[in-house]
């Protein structure tokens, strides 16, 4: 059995801990790794190796920094399959799914790669008479990244670490103890690429020693994506320490499909959405506002295609839907299932008990449909987080956005409709803060933020886009002046002669 070990100052150690986590390959069912939960010592540790690297590593030129980042890149590349592999085993996605994961590795380091141009300040030559002002961005020191299981590489090595590197801090990750192995393997590039000693730390734990990273006073920011209960402890508990916190969080983002869309693309939108990487991501689609004159054609056509899934191992690159992460959480989603059952939903698909052939021990899921939810049922409300697709009977447009804005949700909203009027209305009033026309999983490109609203987002600047350089960066605004021989006699007034008169 593989005893993973923890990544502090540039060295992999092994932990003082007797408690170690199991790692599983969702599509067999065996413990493939055990990675250690860390103690506070070792979390603190990692912090301090974090705060004596930030200096030297901030005083690097910014056109020096994003160098590693460009190798880094490089080396992405070149060891994709090495890497996919890893995380399909890990984590159960299939292998275009995970392939797609680590290609959402790329685009923010791709985007951090223009440090040098997003970091540029703004100046003003005689802001007021013989007075110049330039601001500038630079970095504030250790942040910490808390990551969850279901994107191994996107959210800590994607959303967190890039931007935080390239604009001169330094960073303490806690990686999933359920997945790490993808992102140790990531750190073992960046060390490959020449990123210099304590700048990135890895550890695992339970969140007793996570708790740490929320009041050290040497940790200035905090990045987390998980559930809406911790995600709210964390920012409240960071914010009250004075920390800048961004806390990505639950969702249950609604589809209104109109009588005019394209029917069977508009299905095959949502069967992607809805059970891609087996319902495990926040930016699934798991409920549809579906309008009445249509519903009967189109919950028949969803259950058609979605009964065209290929169940499988996650490494098949033939598998279209690959196990859920743990059989734990595939109980917890059978127990949603029971749920809508037992709350009167109809049950038009029921994904339990499913086996497949040679992988009898894996924790498999098929694709669940529910039709006739209504907004009284929780199984409409909540996040699952699994393959179970919901379908609410709405009379028309307006009947539908007012229940998808009823959610207290708001990570992602989409519209599938050939009508430019509802496509236009559907934006400007959808609390979506991710929004897709005829788009079922509306994740903008790196360049912009990942933009979730109302309880799915707890902070001022959200994650990637100039919106994460600005919550990696601090502004510093620099006014100055230059006296002459008669300035040296002057009378000095109350604002020192920088209020334009």
């Amino acid at each position: 059995m593989q005893k993973l070990k923890f990544f502090i100052n540039g060295e992999w150690r092994e932990s003082k801990t007797d408690k170690y986590y199991d790692i599983y390959n969702p599509s067999t069912g065996e413990v493939i790794a055990q990675t250690p939960c860390c103690t506070k010592e070792e979390v603190e540790e990692a912090v301090q190796a974090a705060k004596d690297a930030f200096e030297s590593w901030a005083a690097i030129p910014v056109m020096k920094r994003v160098q590693i980042l460009y190798k880094f890149r490089d080396l992405l590349d070149q060891r994709m399959d090495e890497l996919t592999e890893i995380l399909c085993k890990e984590h159960g996605k299939n292998w275009a799914e995970g392939q797609g994961d680590l290609l959402k590795v790329k685009e923010p380091v791709e985007l951090a790669c223009s440090a040098p141009l997003l970091m540029m300040g703004e100046s003003l030559m005689n802001t007021s008479t013989g007075y110049d002002t330039v601001l500038y961005r630079e970095p504030l020191g250790v942040f910490a990244g808390i990551a969850p299981f279901n994107f191994p590489g996107m959210i800590p090595m994607g959303w967190m670490v890039p931007l935080c590197i390239a604009t001169g801090n330094t960073m303490v990750l806690k990686a999933s103890s359920t997945t790490p192995m993808t992102s140790y393997k990531l750190a073992e590039l960046f060390v490959e690429a020449g990123l210099p000693k304590g700048v990135l730390n890895i550890v695992t734990s339970s969140r007793n020693e996570a708790e740490i990273l929320l009041s050290h006073p040497d940790v200035k920011g905090i990045s987390f994506v998980g559930s809406t209960s911790v995600g709210l402890h964390v920012y409240s508990t960071g914010a009250a320490h004075g920390k800048r916190v961004q806390a990505l969080c639950e969702a249950k983002n609604h589809a209104l499909v109109l009588e005019d869309c394209v029917l069977e693309r508009s299905v095959r939108g949502i069967i992607n959405s809805a059970f891609g990487c087996a319902g495990e991501r926040c930016m699934a689609l798991p409920t549809i506002c579906v309008q009445e004159s249509i519903a009967d054609k189109f919950v028949a056509k969803l259950t058609e295609v979605a009964k065209e899934l290929k169940i499988g191992p996650a490494y098949d690159k033939t598998t279209d839907l690959g196990p859920v992460v743990t059989a734990d959480h595939r109980k917890y989603v059978e127990g949603w299932i029971q749920k809508g059952i037992d709350e009167g939903a109809k049950l038009v698909l029921d994904g339990r008990g499913v086996s497949v052939p040679g992988y009898e021990n894996g924790f498999y899921m098929g694709p669940t449909i529910f039709d006739y939810v209504t907004e009284e049922m929780e199984v409409g409300q909540k996040e699952i987080f699994g393959p179970v697709l919901c379908i609410k009977r709405v009379k028309d447009f307006e009947e539908g956005i007012t229940i998808m804005n009823a959610n207290e949700f708001a990570n992602g909203s989409v519209i599938y409709t050939s009508s430019g009027y509802y496509s236009r209305e559907f934006a400007r009033r959808t609390d979506g803060g991710m929004v897709g026309i005829n788009v079922g999983v509306p994740v903008p490109v790196g360049l912009f933020p990942f933009n979730g609203h109302k309880r799915s987002f707890f902070g001022d600047l959200h994650t990637l886009g100039k919106d994460g350089v600005k919550f990696f960066t601090d502004a510093k605004v620099v006014t100055s002046t230059w006296f002459t021989e008669e300035d040296n006699k002057a009378k000095v007034d109350t604002w020192d002669g920088s209020v334009v008169k």
